[in-house]
């Protein structure tokens, strides 16, 4: 497949990119600063600029022409409501726009659900969670594509073990490299469009927890 991954350079939009080029994809690593350390003979690295007018992010959806469109980019707290919020926003438009065929947006648990936001480690992310619930909620109902939304609790350094939890009951961690895992996985989970699937590192491995979404 051909895949845009908008943040490859991030921590999971990196071992994301990499894990799809080892399957044999074409992956186009979308980021501001395309210049990675990291190299592969299917990646492709792309300047990838979200604060960009829609129009100029359009161009490079057309020029890439993906079938699938990874979203995991993040300001870190830097950028919420150009990056993480209207940003997704204007990647979702452009891959509409373009004819995309699936957009899987990495996201952050219980984002849609307001009233959770207090628990835990939520209760220091106020204003994260605003603009996840901002992107995750446009996407379901004004992006018009075949989407997939992971929610991931809180991302922890660390190898992937392949074993995780679906529809969990409260924010638990995420080793990064079960997250970056999962989002492999997803593309190869047709079962798994229109869904929003929050996680954590579990016990069940990630095509089998997948399978039962």
């Amino acid at each position: 497949m051909n895949i845009l991954i908008i943040g490859a350079n991030g921590r999971v939009g990196s071992q994301l990119a990499q894990t799809l080029a080892k399957q044999g994809h074409t992956v186009h690593a979308a980021a501001r600063q395309a210049n990675p350390d990291w190299q592969h003979g299917h990646i492709r690295h792309q300047p990838f600029d979200l604060t960009a007018p829609l129009a100029d992010i359009s161009q490079i959806m057309a020029s890439v022409r993906p079938d699938v469109v990874y979203f995991t980019a993040g300001s870190r707290g830097k950028n919420l409501l150009q990056v993480d919020a209207f940003g997704a926003v204007k990647a979702m438009q452009a891959a509409k726009a373009g004819g995309v065929g699936r957009f899987i947006l990495l996201s952050s648990v219980f984002a849609l659900q307001p009233e959770r936001w207090g628990e835990k480690f939520l209760a220091n992310i106020t204003d994260y969670n605003i603009a996840k619930y901002f992107a995750d909620d446009w996407l379901v109902h004004r992006s018009g594509l075949d989407y997939t939304i992971l929610q991931p609790g809180a991302l922890q350094e660390g190898e992937a073990d392949g074993k995780i939890q679906t529809d969990v009951a409260e924010p638990l961690a995420n080793s990064i490299g079960n997250v970056a895992a999962t989002l492999a996985a997803l593309l190869h989970a047709p079962n798994t469009i229109g869904k929003v699937i929050t996680m954590a590192d579990g016990n069940t491995p990630i095509a089998t927890a997948l399978e039962a979404v």
